[in-house]
C-alpha cells in the first residue's frame, strides 16, 4: 500500500497540473513567459516576508506577486521596456528575498524547499490550498475563456470585439499570483515558469485548437507529475526537478514524435 505522504504528493501534483496546463496556454499564446518567471522568482520574497511576520506562506506570496503584477503593468504604461522591466524586478525581488529570508531563523534550514520544491512534504491543509486554488484558476480561466483567447490572438480584434485587452491582463496576472503560491511548495520558485510553459508549448505540436491544446497540456503536466515522483522515488533524486526534467523528457520526444 502506498504511505499517504506519497499519496499527499500525487494529489498535490495532479491539483498543480491541472491549473499549470490550462494557464501555460495563455502563457505561450501571449508570450508571457518572462512575466511568469518575474512572479515565480518575486514569490520568495513574498516567503520571507511571510515567515517574518508569521502569516500563511500562501497569502504572503500571492500578496507579493500581484504586487509585482501591479508594478510591472504601473512602469510599462509609463514608457518602459517589458523585458526590462521584468530582469529588473524578477533578479531584484529574488535577491531582496533571499536577503530578507536570512535574517529568518526557521527558514534558514528550508531555503531550498522553496527555491526547490519539496512535493513531499505537502500535508493536507497544502492539500485544501493547492486544490482550492486550482479550482479558483480553472474556473477563472473557464469563465473569460473566450475574451483570453481573442486578446490572446489579437488586441486590435479583442477591442473591435469589444473586449478590454487590460482586463483579460490583470485576469492573467491574478491567475499567475494564485498558481505562484501552489506551485511553490510542490516545484519551488525557480521552478514554476518551467512548469507552466513546457507542458504547454509540447501539447501545441499536437493540437488544433485551443480547447484541445488545453486539455493535452493538462494531461502532460500530470503525466510529467507521475513520472517524475516514480523517479524520484527509484533514483532518490529531488523531486520538483524531477517532474520538471519527465515534462522536458515529453517535450523532447513530441519533437522527434512529430518530426517523422
Amino acid at each position: 500500500m502506498l504511505d499517504d505522504f506519497l499519496i499527499r504528493a500525487v494529489l498535490a501534483g495532479l491539483g498543480l497540473a491541472l491549473a499549470a496546463g490550462m494557464l501555460g496556454c495563455f502563457v505561450v499564446w501571449r508570450r508571457m513567459a518572462y512575466f511568469g518567471d518575474s512572479t515565480a522568482h518575486a514569490a520568495i520574497l513574498g516567503v520571507a516576508l511571510s515567515l517574518a511576520f508569521d502569516l500563511s506562506i500562501y497569502a504572503g506570496t500571492i500578496a507579493t506577486a500581484l504586487a509585482v503584477a501591479l508594478l510591472v503593468s504601473m512602469l510599462t504604461s509609463r514608457g518602459h521596456a517589458m523585458d526590462t522591466v521584468l530582469g529588473v524586478i524578477a533578479h531584484s525581488a529574488l535577491a531582496f528575498g533571499l536577503v530578507a529570508i536570512s535574517f529568518v531563523p526557521s527558514a534558514r534550514v528550508d531555503l531550498a524547499s522553496y527555491l526547490f520544491g519539496d512535493i513531499l512534504a505537502v500535508g493536507r491543509s497544502d492539500l485544501l490550498w493547492i486544490w482550492g486554488g486550482s479550482f479558483l484558476i480553472l474556473g477563472l480561466l473557464c469563465w473569460r475563456w473566450q475574451n483570453l483567447v481573442t486578446a490572446s490572438v489579437n488586441e486590435e480584434l479583442a477591442m473591435a470585439a469589444g473586449i478590454d485587452p487590460r482586463l483579460e491582463r490583470l485576469v492573467m496576472s491574478v491567475a499567475l499570483a494564485l498558481l505562484v503560491a501552489i506551485a511553490i511548495r510542490i516545484v519551488g520558485s525557480l521552478l514554476i515558469s518551467a512548469m507552466l510553459i513546457i507542458p504547454a508549448a509540447t501539447a501545441r505540436r499536437f493540437a488544433a485548437t485551443p480547447e484541445r491544446m488545453a486539455a493535452i497540456a493538462c494531461i502532460i503536466a500530470a503525466l510529467s507529475v507521475l513520472a517524475g515522483l516514480w523517479a524520484s522515488l527509484r533514483l532518490d533524486t529531488p523531486a520538483g526537478p524531477s517532474i520538471v526534467a519527465s515534462a522536458a523528457a515529453f517535450f523532447m520526444f513530441a519533437q522527434v514524435f512529430r518530426s517523422h
